[in-house]
């Protein structure tokens, strides 16, 4: 679609057009006797995670200037987008106040913020405190995020971790909060959970180490200086990761290793951190398993008997001998196990949807379903901080219904709704309705599809398909105001729970990953055509969706089907799939292996991987309108590889339809920081969406 743009040139100063068209520099690698051209491969800044290639940055800004020129006659749509967004949060807003020791916690939004402010005040009475303001540390920073945070169990002392250009990269910092005093300590480099020990002397943390890995868990004793760190535990495998945390007792610090599909858990005493770790069970390739301890006894949620897990016991001082206290089971998936002083919360999925079960220590046939109304829903434990609960606080949300912040009462089985989320510009829920439907996909499996439209819609319209596909996350049925700036214009809104994500079980997730990773893509095109089938939407009229592993999607399916899409958002793709898994430097890459392959070692891995990886597999046809983002700190799909992708996208496709790139120099995977920066980005894509699928409003 033309339209009458003012534009900006190359070099800002006036009209810019025609897009910026990457030169081409001859390159090519060679794997297994298989030579695959790379012309491109320049986008990526030798000295990368530092981009200072003049050439590599002129053609990001003139990338940049191309989308602002094209999105420009749309700015008003965009503020209004921005506006109606906005007017659907209240901006003044708090948390429901929860208990943990002698204080009650809760975060506020002020009128106007973009970030939290977190507050607490003594169960026993007294005066608010003001314990964190975001506001106040992102002052002046065009990026800000808060990552860690944890107060001392004698609620005396704040650890917390930020990030201020999106390499999340965090520096952790401490605050008495008796004083309001910063501590002089200082952690730059963090990327963990801040995990509390030795009676609030020291804090267990993870460095980032150049490759964007924690490799390790490190003690920190406060007063001290960083050089006195001592490294708990060293992780030699480059593929896995380290985390820390606390038992629900809080007797034992438990550090993990795990990657996508094999873990390993140690126990140190908190009170005791530089003492003996009890390693639960070596290593199984292919055996995921967490633990938890209560009365010497350890709860271990674990793969090793059924995909599907199951949660066995095992006594403190034998702890590989696992006995099992619930079967696996097709019909059940176990996805975690929460322990209380006198009872345990399993949580899980039946038929994609979930279940939560109250369950007792001294009668394991007692089973206690908490019971949700609706047939389609999101629910699940929200913060449960103390070790004797006797109301659970509990996270609540549908299609159509807003987040609800509920607690269940354990003896009396009752839920309470202490707070529904306020849409200020109001909000009717009897104006839509949410369907589960199931669609068949080619080889068979059905595929289910969580939909919401108007009431009133009749016929077939512009629909939004989301889909995502990937490392076992699912996508769950839940609640978008944002979502109801194209529902109240006329579409339909669905999310394809497509193989590669876990939302029908671990099965689910096997069946879209490494040799099967074609599925996933294959599910989604095929509930395209059946939305189309039942007469929800036409070919042209879809808009879809996705980021990172979902924006691998994007590519896959506009390179297969891309007759079916009237508009496109890719939000920092993983397009490069092949030379990103060949690059064992990278970030990314030795821990993405067991998901994806490994095409070093492996040919046949190699030559899958190459048949569908989106960059690689762009051909001369004609593709649907097209936005792109990236972020240039970006340590988990690196700019270069949408730069690589559009450029490459610009120099086959034959059509004229949009083609826009647009990366954020300030920002990294997750687009702006913010409440309100944030929604920007969503008002600019419903407007490019509304824009090529010609919607008007």
């Amino acid at each position: 679609m033309a339209d009458s743009t003012q534009t900006l040139t190359e070099s800002g100063k006036g009209p810019v057009s025609a897009p910026p068209q990457a030169v081409k520099k001859p390159h090519s690698f060679t794997h297994h006797g298989i030579t695959v051209a790379d012309d491109y491969a320049w986008l990526r800044d030798p000295v990368y995670p530092e981009v200072a290639d003049k050439e590599v940055l002129a053609h990001l800004e003139a990338e940049n200037r191309w989308f602002e020129a094209r999105m420009a006659p749309h700015q008003d749509r965009i503020d209004a987008l921005f506006k109606e967004m906005r007017a659907r949060i209240k901006e003044a807003d708090k948390s429901v106040p929860q208990k943990d020791g002698d204080w009650l916690y809760w975060i506020e939004f002020e009128e106007g913020a973009e970030y939290k402010k977190w507050w607490r005040k003594p169960v026993a009475g007294g005066s608010d405190e003001l314990i964190l303001d975001e506001v106040a540390l992102a002052e002046g920073k065009d990026y800000f995020r808060l990552g860690a945070i944890s107060v001392s169990a004698n609620g005396k002392l704040l650890a917390y971790a930020a990030d201020d250009n999106g390499s999340e990269r965090f520096t952790a910092r401490f605050k008495n909060l008796e004083t309001g005093e910063m501590l002089p300590d200082e952690i730059p480099g963090t990327l963990s959970s801040l995990v509390w020990v030795a009676g609030d002397k020291g804090v267990v943390y993870s460095l980032a180490n150049e490759q964007w890995r924690t490799d390790n868990a490190r003690l920190h004793w406060l007063g001290e200086p960083l050089e006195k760190d001592v490294e708990l535990y060293h992780e030699d495998d480059d593929g896995f990761r380290v985390g820390s945390s606390l038992s629900s007792n809080e007797k034992w610090l438990i550090i993990g290793a795990s990657d996508h599909e094999t873990s390993e858990a140690r126990l140190i005493r908190a009170d005791d951190p530089m003492g003996d770790q009890i390693l639960v069970k070596k290593r199984q390739k292919g055996v995921e398993y967490d633990v938890d301890e209560r009365d010497g006894v350890l709860y271990i949620h674990a793969n090793d008997t059924h995909e599907n897990f199951r949660l066995a016991t095992a006594p403190l001082s034998n702890p590989g001998e696992w006995t099992t206290l619930i079967e696996g089971s097709d019909d059940f998936y176990l996805t975690g196990v929460d322990l209380f002083r006198d009872f345990y919360v399993i949580e899980g999925r039946r038929a994609g949807l979930d279940q939560i079960e109250v369950r007792y220590y001294d009668d394991p046939a007692r089973v206690e379903p908490i019971e949700f109304p609706e047939a389609s829903y999101s629910a699940g434990l929200a913060n449960n901080p103390e070790w004797h609960m006797d109301k659970l606080r509990l996270s609540y949300e549908s299609m159509v219904m807003p987040a609800s912040v509920l607690d269940y009462d354990v003896a009396a089985r009752t839920l309470e709704t202490l707070k529904v989320q306020e849409i200020p510009s109001g909000y009717d829920a009897s104006l839509y309705t949410t369907e589960r439907l199931e669609i068949t996909a080619r080889d068979g499996t059905a595929i289910p599809v969580s939909i919401v439209y108007r009431k009133d819609r009749t016929g077939a319209g512009p629909l939004y398909l989301y889909g995502y596909g990937a490392y076992g996350i699912s996508i769950d049925p839940g609640f978008s105001t944002a979502r109801l700036s194209l529902v109240d214009r006329g579409f339909a809104y669905a999310i394809a729970h497509i193989r590669g994500g876990d939302d029908m079980g671990r099965a689910w997730y096997k069946a879209g990953k490494l040799e099967k990773r074609t599925n996933t893509f294959n599910d989604f095109v095929d509930c395209a055509k059946g939305l189309i089938d039942r007469g929800f939407t036409s070919e042209g009229q879809i808009a879809i969706a996705g980021g990172s592993a979902g924006g691998e999607l994007m590519g896959a399916v506009i390179n297969t089907d891309p007759h079916l899409w009237g508009a496109v958002v890719a939000h920092v793709p993983f397009v490069d799939v092949l030379s990103t898994m060949l690059d064992e430097t990278l970030p990314l890459t030795p821990g993405e292996w067991p998901e994806w392959g490994n095409p070093i070692e492996d040919q046949a891995a190699f030559e899958h991987i190459l048949s569908y990886s989106p960059y690689d597999q762009i051909k001369s046809q004609a593709y649907p309108p097209l936005m792109v983002t990236a972020g240039l700190n970006d340590p988990r799909v690196t700019y270069w590889e949408p730069a690589k992708w559009v450029a490459k996208l610009r120099e086959l496709k034959t059509d004229s339809n949009e083609l826009i790139f647009k990366t954020n120099m300030g920002a990294g995977h997750g687009g702006k920081s913010g409440r309100f920066e944030s929604l920007k980005e969503t008002a600019e894509e419903f407007a490019f969406i509304l824009w090529q699928l010609g919607v008007e409003g």
